[in-house]
Formats: structure tokens, C-alpha cells, sequence
């Protein structure tokens, strides 16, 4: 398939398709690929990466283009201050040589037969770019989808956050309520009610901060859709996550051949290297064949004329030109690509040093968040078991108010960091999946 039309589709996948999920009714919860796909429907780099393509694909028609023949013409005018005249040995009276008045119209074709390789390796250079520019848009499409899903987990977390501080208002204000009620008929002293109060007021402090961290969540996941800032969101529930199944090695050797940050910088190199080969061109002279069609007059309309003697003819030469000498700047302009290429593959390995760290910081936070979620998923079920029998023995007057506080504020932590492990799993997971350039819906 030629690169134009793979060029074409790649732009029109990017700027015409349209996902599933915008045909869907405005109140349906949208799932984590539905997400994905609008937020590569929507996002600004992955429409200028498609532009970019574009653009490499033009270049290297340029590039191909100067291998053949070029026509153009030219038109010229000439007016001196009198005519020339000279004295004809056959007839010994004056006659024209150069007219007062000359038109010149030509008509040439140039091609170049050697360059000192210059246009094949010009050629080789877009081509070079062309690849480039599609590895990039893939590379731009893997960000995407990871900030897609850092958007989509990080509102379902904090909506799960601001429902923990719902019931944490929900039970304090009951537990207040139980103490207000044991307070009025002396069961217990004011002491008891003015903790369950300043309780309350902290819980529902945590509550608009919940509730602001999650307007500010929604708003980033409707810019980075491109939607209003105060759109409505709504998402499908994602409380199942999956145990990681690979070691620390499988996922370094995973990176090492499938981040494409990689495959960039070896063409960043295989770039550098044709550019060395392009200064080479200076070293070699230059031939090119150049036909020519010519028609003289003394009128605009360039058809012969008095003083005129030849109106129309035609030439072909090959010329050959070399700049032999320039004072060493054909051998600095090699020196520096030299050095570029050595900067190019110098940033090559710490690119791969950075996948290296980046790969295992991932992998070791998923495994954190990972146990976490075992270990703090038993602890729910035992704070809320504690909060039930304290609320009982206070009702008993067998606990104390503080007691129950206490209880209230084990599960509410609890609880939280539940929640911030389950979702910070899934985002550390989704983080993993991009260090080691794995697309996570394949």
C-alpha cells in the first residue's frame, strides 16, 4: 500500500471515527474503553501527529521529485541606447549587427546525472522522517490512552472517597445524635456530646474537601475529553482488579523490545547517520545535462529580425562543477553530524536506562498497591465489625463516646485507604502497561 494512502487513513482514523460511545444517550455511564476512545477522538497531539505524517509523506515526494528532469522557461528583454552596425565585407554598406530593441524567450530541461549520491541520500532521510513520524503518532496514541485512564480510575477514586466521607458524616451525626439523646436524661456527662460535635465538624470539613478533590478530578477528565469543565460524568464502576501475573524480568525484557521510545531513537540515529553521508555529497563534483530551446527577434513576439542572424535554435550541454576548496567547511560540516550522530546514540542508552528505572518504579508500585488491597480489604470488614460492637456497648453504656470516635475514625481510615489502594493499583497497573509499551486492550 503505498505511504500516501497509509498517511491518509491514519488521519482520517484519528479526525473522522467515531467511537461507539458518542452515539450513546448523554446519561449512560461510559465504560474505561469508551473512555479511551474518546479521548483519542479528541485529543490535539494526536491530530497534529497525524499532520505530521502528512507533512513527512509531502517531503518525501519532494525528495523524490528532484530525481527527475525539470522543464522551465524564461523570457528576457533588452533595450540599448542605439543599434549596433557594422560594414559587411561582401557588400562593403552597414548593416545590423545588434538591434536597438531584443526579445530572448528559452525554453530549458534540466537533469541531474550526478550528485555525489546527495539526492539518494536526501531520499533515504524522508524516508527516515516518514517512519519516524508514524512511530510517533503510535508513541502519542500510548500517552493518550494512559491519561485516559488515569482520568477515568482517579474520579471513580475520588467518588468512592467522597462516599466514605458521606457515611462518616452520616454515622457521626447519628452517634451525636444518641449522645445529644443520653446528655438530655443524664446518662452521660456534656464532655460526650461536645467530642461527638467537634467530630462532626471535622467529618464534614473531610466532606468538602472530598467533594472539591472530586469537581477538580471531573474537570481534568472533561479538558482532557475536551468537554465543558462542569460537564456531567458519569463512569461504570470498575471494583474488580486482576493479580499481576509477570515478574520484574519479564516486564524489563517486555520494554526493551516494545517501547517505542527505542524504536525512535534508532531512527533518530539511522537519521543522524544519513546526514553524515549527505556532507560526503561536497567531496564529489556535480553533473548535469541541460537542453535548451532559444528563439531571438527584435519584437515581442521573439521572431527573428533585422540584426538577428540566428532566430531559433537548440543546445544540449553537460556541465560538471566541484568547489574543490572551501577553506575546510565541507570537513567541519562533517565533523558536526559526526558529533550529532555520537549525541544520538549517546541518548539512546540513557533512554534505555530511564525505561529500565521507569519499568521497575512501576512494577514495585503495582506489587505495593497490590498488597495493600488483600491486607487492608480484611481490615474493612474487622473496623466495621469494631464500630458495630462499640456502637453497641455505648448504647449499653458499657463504652464510652470516645471509644466509638475512635471506632468511627478506624473504618473511615480504613476504608480509605482501601479505596486509594484499589485505585491506585489500577492506575500503577495502567502506568506498568506504558513503561513497557504493551497497548492494555489488545
Amino acid at each position: 500500500m503505498p505511504r500516501s494512502v497509509i498517511a491518509a487513513l491514519l488521519g482520517a482514523a484519528l479526525l473522522a471515527a467515531v467511537p461507539a460511545a458518542l452515539a450513546q444517550p448523554p446519561d449512560t455511564p461510559l465504560t474505561l474503553r469508551e473512555v479511551v476512545e474518546l479521548a483519542l477522538q479528541a485529543n490535539l497531539a494526536l491530530k497534529r501527529s497525524a499532520e505530521e505524517i502528512l507533512a513527512a509523506e509531502a517531503q518525501r515526494r519532494v525528495s523524490l521529485s528532484r530525481f527527475l528532469p525539470s522543464l522551465g522557461m524564461s523570457y528576457n528583454a533588452v533595450h540599448r541606447n542605439r543599434e549596433r552596425v557594422s560594414v559587411s565585407p561582401l557588400t562593403g554598406r552597414e548593416v545590423v549587427s545588434l538591434p536597438e530593441d531584443q526579445y530572448t524567450f528559452t525554453t530549458s530541461l534540466t537533469q541531474p546525472l550526478f550528485t555525489g549520491f546527495g539526492l539518494i541520500q536526501e531520499y533515504r532521510l524522508a524516508e527516515l522522517g516518514f517512519d519516524r513520524a508514524e512511530v510517533a503518532l503510535k508513541l502519542a496514541r500510548q500517552d493518550v490512552i494512559l491519561d485516559a485512564q488515569s482520568a477515568f480510575f482517579q474520579v471513580l477514586k475520588t467518588q468512592q472517597l467522597l462516599e466514605v466521607a458521606r457515611q462518616t458524616v452520616a454515622s457521626i451525626a447519628a452517634q451525636r445524635d444518641v449522645a445529644e439523646n443520653f446528655h438530655r436524661v443524664g446518662l452521660t456527662p456534656l464532655n460526650d456530646l461536645l467530642q461527638s460535635e467537634v467530630q462532626l465538624a471535622n467529618a464534614k470539613q473531610q466532606l468538602t474537601s472530598a467533594q472539591n478533590d472530586l469537581d477538580i478530578a471531573r474537570a481534568r477528565f472533561n479538558t482532557l475529553l475536551r468537554r465543558p469543565v462542569g460537564a456531567a460524568v458519569r463512569l461504570v464502576e470498575e471494583t474488580e482488579f486482576a493479580q499481576l501475573d509477570w515478574r520484574l524480568e519479564q516486564c524489563l525484557e517486555e520494554a526493551a523490545k516494545g517501547r517505542l521510545e527505542l524504536e525512535i531513537a534508532g531512527l533518530d540515529i539511522a537519521i543522524a547517520e544519513r546526514q553524515v553521508r549527505l556532507t560526503e555529497k561536497d567531496f564529489y563534483p556535480a553533473i548535469n545535462l541541460t537542453g535548451a530551446y532559444v528563439r531571438t527577434g527584435d519584437r515581442w513576439d521573439v521572431d527573428g529580425g533585422e540584426g538577428i542572424s540566428d532566430a531559433a535554435g537548440w543546445n544540449v550541454q553537460a556541465t560538471a562543477t566541484w568547489e574543490f576548496w572551501q577553506w575546510g567547511r565541507t570537513a567541519y560540516g562533517r565533523r558536526e553530524k559526526l558529533a550529532r550522530l555520537s549525541q544520538s546514540k549517546l541518548r539512546k542508552t540513557e533512554i534505555e536506562d530511564a525505561i529500565r528505572l521507569e519499568v521497575q518504579q512501576a512494577y514495585l508500585k503495582a506489587r505495593e498497591a497490590e498488597q495493600n488491597i488483600a491486607t487492608v480489604e480484611r481490615a474493612v470488614a474487622q473496623a466495621k465489625e469494631n464500630l458495630r460492637i462499640t456502637e453497641e456497648q455505648y448504647r449499653e453504656q458499657v463504652a464510652t463516646q470516645t471509644d466509638v470516635l475512635v471506632a468511627r475514625t478506624l473504618l473511615t481510615q480504613t476504608e480509605t485507604n482501601y479505596t486509594n489502594a484499589l485505585y491506585d493499583f489500577k492506575i500503577a497497573k495502567a502506568i506498568l502497561f506504558r513503561a513497557m509499551g504493551r497497548n492494555p486492550f489488545e
